[in-house]
């Protein structure tokens, strides 16, 4: 484990659902064991290591269990079966205002969450001008939280979990809330702390964001690891995925193209219409004129 600074083994997360409130008294006074309600696995058998200083991503549609690893991971929910190991200090920023208090100011939120983490009040003093410099919301920092936009509350939280000089840093999406400007300011910082050795774990949407910045990657499909592989193989193949899957009614898109003739002028390509689950790919541009003779530049009256 001297390597490792996330262990997940064999890890399970079942919901219990039930059609009605009632069902789930009936179910813990019945005295046959009568189950009134479903189970439903949200994670099935997880199984992964990330080591000191690798970046991994998590991908994966809706639904996949994403979030709910994550929130696993950093103790926020418990698992119905199976085994996490964190070596390290971790930061979390899971959900927008997560262990923010909305009636208090920007400034007494930083020392609150401080002291979740373990901080001594002195120990936060300390951090706090930096804290208050990359969130960069101006007076706003001293005004109840609950008057701040989704974008405030971004700054605010990613700049105080990144500022308490984190092991293990673990991102949720919340980067998708701040503006352009923000966005590029905290990959930059995420850079900065990967290259002093930071693990993180970061789910998101933005397969390029996850491409950028991990070296690692995680696809979760169905609550089960797809493939946990070097990033760009992970990202390509789920890219695939998404191409041949219509997400809205889970039909597989049937796609023209795809048996490839040589001609002979140049290696153009040319394809026969068919009908097979393909991704297509395009293989080059060429700039035509109106002769059709292959030119290099154009020139604008």
């Amino acid at each position: 484990m001297k390597d490792i600074a996330i262990r997940v083994e064999n890890l399970k997360k079942v919901y219990k659902l039930y059609n009605a409130p009632i069902d789930r008294v009936k179910e813990a006074f019945s005295i046959t064991k009568r189950k009134y309600g479903s189970e439903k696995y949200v994670l099935k058998d997880i199984s992964f290591d990330v080591k000191r200083g690798e970046v991994v991503g998590i991908v994966g549609t809706n639904g996949a269990g994403k979030s709910t690893l994550l929130k696993i991971v950093t103790g926020v929910v418990t698992p119905t079966a199976g085994q996490i190991q964190m070596n390290g200090k971790v930061a979390a920023l899971l959900e927008l205002g997560t262990g923010f208090n909305p009636e208090f100011t920007g400034i007494k939120n930083i020392f609150l969450n401080g002291t979740m983490m373990g901080f001594t009040h002195e120990e936060m003093e300390k951090k706090l001008q930096s804290i208050i410099d990359f969130a960069d919301i101006g007076d706003f920092i001293n005004q109840p939280v609950k008057i701040y936009s989704s974008g405030m509350f971004a700054r605010l939280a990613f700049s105080v979990a990144i500022n308490v000089d984190p092991d293990i840093l673990i991102v949720d999406e919340a980067l998708s809330v701040g503006d352009m400007r923000f966005q590029m300011k905290c990959m930059k910082k995420m850079k900065d702390m990967m290259d002093n050795g930071v693990t993180v774990l970061f789910v998101s949407h933005d397969i390029n964001a996850i491409r950028r910045l991990c070296t690692k990657c995680v696809w979760l499909k169905d609550g089960q690891v797809q493939l946990y592989d070097e990033t760009n193989k992970v990202c390509d193949q789920y890219a695939d995925y998404l191409k041949v899957n219509d997400q809205d009614n889970n039909t597989v898109i049937q796609e023209t193209v795809i048996e490839e003739k040589k001609t002979e002028d140049d290696g153009i390509k040319k394809f026969v219409e068919g009908n097979r689950e393909r991704v297509g790919e395009i293989a080059g541009i060429r700039l035509l004129n109106a002769q059709g003779d292959e030119i290099d530049e154009i020139k604008f009256i």
